[in-house]
């Protein structure tokens, strides 16, 4: 028996969607702000991330340490995430034990601890956390690159924050960003699983819908200008190997273009086609992979674009094999490029990019875990979860049309933004 996406408000703003699906006794219960690195601005960057470890730190009704010895003995498992454009927390439990989950985030919703002493503590930690990322070349390289390619948006700013912002946040900060952003009309929830619709719908009335709606909270606004020329970074640091991206200017997932650069991009590169959607599966089919890879320019190849509520970025990456040089590399990447003009994507290659689009979309929902991911991220990024139930019917309906429009549109040299990662001592 099929059962409909149910999705209502409470009085207080707060937004629900819930799917049953009894095909195992488990329930996914999430609970989704819009408040990411996106609603940052320079002095606070990472509150967002930041605000998201003080929700581990204890409420009165459940104290730190409590919650993963609560949710353990029940069974379950529970995470919480910062991107962008949204943070959300979920638990996974089975059926019978899911109104922990409400109580959970009920009472963090507006009750967390948030002392002095803990937020000192987590600084520590943040701190660390971000020079263990700086560890990693595609880290370093990202930053740069992303920061090069928006000028204005506050998505130049990655979501772990500028180091000299999480050695000057205070508590106030931090607990300031909490009351503005995790307030009921700032929220969805979404629940996917072994449930009564009805049953679930009252008891998230019973203990969400007393919370105090909060203040609204206006979108930020800051457009990125039009880009008027290549620009190019190159970033030096340690390892061995050196890494290549080219980022273009790409659109918002809500936009038309958006579906025929994931299907631009399956053909091209291969690979992980929809962002956070899934995993990825082989492209040794891909133009890329053949002409990089198979010819020993390269170890690896990739291609990429995330759905975002704002204009983001498709980028097209490669980590080059030892003893090969940047500029061969980036002269047949440039080459490859300029072939998809003149030899366009065949229907052929179009019907392998939609099946391997296909089978990473089903993949990413096959669990209630993975739905409320995948509905989740479609209320947050698009404002209604049916862009996530429309995707394979949006994906069958690019045409080759629709792939040589997108293709002539952005992947174009003044549109760009050109990454280097160059280890010490290459000598390049």
């Amino acid at each position: 028996m099929h059962f409909p996406v149910q999705k209502s408000n409470l009085a207080n703003g707060l937004t629900v969607v819930l799917k049953e699906m009894h095909h195992a006794p488990v329930t996914s219960f999430w609970v989704w702000y819009r408040v990411g690195s996106r609603n940052e601005i320079p002095g606070i960057t990472g509150v967002s991330h930041w605000v998201e470890h003080m929700m581990f730190k204890g409420s009165p009704q459940f104290p730190q340490g409590s919650l993963d010895r609560l949710v353990s003995r029940e069974g379950g498992r529970f995470n919480a995430f910062t991107w962008m454009d949204f943070t959300a927390y979920y638990e996974t439990l089975p059926s019978d034990r899911i109104d922990l989950a409400l109580r959970i985030e009920s009472d963090r919703m507006t009750n967390a601890i948030m002392t002095e002493a803990a937020v000192e503590s987590e600084r520590s930690v943040i701190i660390s956390e971000r020079h263990m990322y700086e560890n990693n070349p595609g880290f370093l390289l990202r930053e740069e690159l992303v920061g090069t390619a928006f000028r204005v948006h506050p998505y130049r700013h990655e979501t772990i924050g500028d180091e000299v912002d999480l050695e000057t946040m205070t508590r106030d900060d931090l607990y300031g960003h909490y009351q503005r952003f995790y307030s009921p009309a700032n929220a969805t929830i979404v629940v996917a699983g072994d449930f009564d619709a009805s049953e679930m719908r009252a008891r998230i009335d019973e203990l969400f819908g007393q919370l105090p709606e909060g203040q609204p909270i206006p979108e930020p606004y800051r457009p990125e200008p039009t880009q008027r020329g290549e620009k190019r970074v190159v970033v030096r640091g340690p390892g061995d190997t050196i890494y290549l991206t080219l980022a273009f200017r790409a659109p918002e997932a809500s936009h038309d273009d958006f579906y025929p650069l994931v299907l631009l991009n399956a053909a091209y590169a291969g690979g992980s086609s929809l962002g956070l959607f899934g995993g990825n599966t082989t492209n040794k089919s891909s133009r890329l992979y053949k002409a990089l890879v198979a010819t020993d320019l390269a170890v690896a190849v990739s291609g990429g674009i995330a759905p975002s509520i704002d204009p983001y970025l498709y980028t097209v990456n490669a980590i080059l094999r030892p003893g090969r040089s940047i500029d061969e590399v980036e002269a047949a990447l440039h080459t490859e490029l300029d072939r998809l003009a003149e030899d366009p994507i065949s229907q052929t290659e179009l019907d392998k990019a939609l099946k391997r689009a296909r089978v990473q979309f089903i993949m990413a929902g096959e669990s209630v875990t993975g739905q409320g991911q995948m509905l989740g991220m479609a209320e947050m990024i698009a404002g209604d979860y049916s862009w996530y139930e429309n995707t394979l019917e949006a994906l069958e309906e690019v045409t080759l049309q629709d792939i040589e429009r997108v293709r002539e549109s952005y992947l174009r040299s003044d549109n760009r933004t050109v990454g280097i990662y160059e280890p010490f001592g290459n000598g390049q």
